[in-house]
Formats: structure tokens, C-alpha cells, sequence
């Protein structure tokens, strides 16, 4: 499927793009909040391969893997906006310099 194969593109693009951001960050809260969104686009990366897999390959193996796979996806992308939420306002007061 083209719009899996384009969300696995974009995930992982995203995920570079932000762990990018992630190091070149110096504030401690604004680093936790970029991880956090890394968490998310990884995690969406990770669903989205699974759910691709299930279409290539129609065997058991195959199933089981993909379960595994959209099983971790979809807690990475839980906790990662957990985190996200979590972190949003001290990332906030931290860039206001409120600290």
C-alpha cells in the first residue's frame, strides 16, 4: 500500500529530524520534550511497518511478527504523548526563561 509505505517515510524522516533537534538543544526540558516527539514519530514508524507487513507477507510468522510490531508502536506512541503532554509546559516556561 503507497500511503503505508509514504507514512513509513515520513515517520522515519521525522524521527531523524527531531533526534537532530534533540542533540543540538541545550536546554534540559526542551530535550526531553524533542525526545519525546522522536518517541511518537518512531513509534508511528514502527505501527506503520507492522501494518505494511501484514499486506507483503500472508503467513503466521509473518502475523505474529506484525502483532509484535503494531503492539510496540502503539505504546511508543502512548508514552510518547504522555510525555509530550507532560513536558509541554515546563518546555514552555523554560524557553520563556521563567525559570
Amino acid at each position: 500500500m503507497p500511503i503505508l509505505v509514504t507514512i513509513i517515510v515520513f515517520s522515519l524522516a521525522f524521527y531523524v529530524f527531531y533526534k537532530i533537534k534533540y542533540v543540538r538543544s541545550n536546554k534540559p526540558v526542551e530535550r526531553k520534550w524533542i525526545s519525546s516527539k522522536s518517541g511518537i514519530a518512531l513509534g508511528l514508524f514502527v505501527l506503520a511497518f507492522g501494518i505494511n507487513q501484514l499486506y507483503i507477507y500472508q503467513s503466521k510468522v509473518s502475523f505474529i511478527i506484525a502483532a509484535v510490531f503494531v503492539l510496540l508502536g502503539g505504546i511508543n506512541i502512548w508514552s510518547g504523548i504522555k510525555a509530550y503532554k507532560f513536558y509541554l509546559p515546563y518546555a514552555i516556561e523554560e524557553a520563556e526563561g521563567k525559570n
